[in-house]
Parts: structure tokens; C-alpha cells; sequence
């Protein structure tokens, strides 16, 4: 697991809580996110892929790794920290869309999942948890 990173201002998340609606907000973090995964070296290949079970937020490689990021951000820790949101149901669908993108576009890539929480501070500013291979996916599939 990656240490967390402050991050204030960067990505339009200075006024992450001002923003009107969740969607809005889910913008403004997967931008945030999207800036700080460039930052280390992540090359984006998709964004928001829609598929018949689900949505990828983020495809990108780590150097020839073929990663799927969800992206998940959390304005308070009223409800745990933001990678915490990832459960195995969400996994499961995220597993699904990612079947689903390798199929359509015939990669034979190796392959994983990584979760980038943002997390807001009491003190108002954003910390970066970047899990790689936070889960995988289940044998016989």
C-alpha cells in the first residue's frame, strides 16, 4: 500500500464539498486521481468505460501491466476511509466490466486491480491511497 499523499488544491478538489451534486464530485476526484497516477507514472489508456454489467472509472498501464483503477473518494471518515468502499460485490462487478474490456479489445495483457482512495482530512486537505493488486480475481474463471 502506498503512504498516503497530501494533495490541497490539485484536481479541482480544493472545493470538493461545495460541489452541488455526487456526480460533480466524482468528476472532480477521478480528475484529481487521474493527475496524481500520471504523476507516477501511469499512462491512461480509458476513462468511465461503460459496459452491460458495470463501469471501469480508469485504464491505465504501469509499465506493461494492464491495470483497472476504481477510484473512489470519501469528503469525511464518517464511513471508514475510501478504499474501505471496495467490497467484494463491487469487486466482483469490476471483475465482470474488466472480462468484458479484455474480450472487446483482445489484450492479452497481464493484468490487475488497483484502488486509489481520496481521503479529506480534518484539516481539510487530501490524502492519496494508492492499493495495487487489491484483489484478484477468483480461481476457475
Amino acid at each position: 500500500m502506498e503512504a498516503p499523499v497530501s494533495g490541497g488544491g490539485k484536481g479541482g478538489l480544493k472545493g470538493f464539498g461545495d460541489l452541488p451534486h455526487t456526480r460533480a464530485r466524482g468528476a472532480a476526484g477521478e480528475l484529481a486521481a487521474e493527475e496524481h497516477l500520471v504523476a507516477r507514472g501511469y499512462r491512461i489508456v480509458a476513462r468511465n468505460v461503460l459496459t452491460k454489467v458495470g463501469e471501469l472509472d480508469l485504464v491505465a498501464l504501469d509499465g506493461e501491466t494492464l491495470c483497472f483503477i476504481e477510484i473512489k473518494a470519501r469528503a469525511s471518515s464518517e464511513f471508514g476511509r475510501a478504499v474501505e468502499a471496495v467490497g467484494p460485490a463491487k469487486q466482483r462487478k469490476i471483475i465482470r466490466a474488466a472480462l468484458l474490456f479484455l474480450s472487446k479489445n483482445r489484450s492479452s495483457r497481464a493484468c490487475r486491480f488497483d484502488v486509489l482512495g481520496l481521503d479529506r482530512g480534518g484539516d481539510g486537505a487530501w490524502s492519496f491511497t494508492l492499493v495495487k493488486n487489491a484483489f484478484e480475481v477468483p480461481r476457475g474463471r
